[in-house]
């Protein structure tokens, strides 16, 4: 009888183990609203808008799950990635947006959720790498609501833009 035990019970634990689904959600933003007085700064920080809008963040991924929070190293993804990194106790990991979602970067992600910042001109671009597709066009450059929600089961890659405290 214990044999058949073991056996059952070895059988079930095989089973389950190959329909356990390895599920991973990123989450990607652009940065929040930055400082456009100098024109010329191709670096700017955040205005206190834009630093309501990171707070913002904060409270909307709160009851999310986030393993990695990702941003360009410009100011404003920074100043945009961390309160919620914080919050998670994470660090802010930073990715160059001419070498976005590479073999690395797959393999880091995998099974996880994932908070990407990045700009109008690299948000949608990484979502399209992602699917595989160019599905999203550039961002207005007056946008900082939209959260682009990719996820990634088996096979299966879907995908969906919301507009968060607009």
């Amino acid at each position: 009888m214990k044999k058949y035990f073991f056996l059952l019970l070895f059988a079930f634990t095989l089973i389950s183990s190959c329909t356990n689904e390895e599920t991973t959600t990123y989450y990607l933003i652009r940065h929040a609203e930055k400082d456009r007085t100098d024109a010329t700064n191709p670096n700017p920080s955040l205005t206190i808008t834009g630093e309501q809008r990171a707070q913002n963040w904060v409270e909307y991924f709160k009851d999310k799950k986030i393993d990695d929070v990702y941003s360009t190293k410009y100011y404003r993804t920074i100043e945009t990635a961390t309160p919620t990194a914080k919050t998670k106790n994470l660090e802010v990991q930073f990715y160059n947006p001419r070498n976005m979602y590479d073999s690395i970067f797959i393999a880091e992600t995998k099974g996880k959720s994932v908070l990407i910042v990045g700009h109008s001109n690299t948000t949608p671009v990484f979502a399209n790498k992602i699917l595989g597709e160019n599905k999203y066009e550039n961002m207005d450059d007056n946008d900082n609501a939209s959260l682009y929600i990719v996820t990634i089961s088996e096979n299966k890659k879907e995908s969906k833009i919301e507009k968060v405290n607009e």
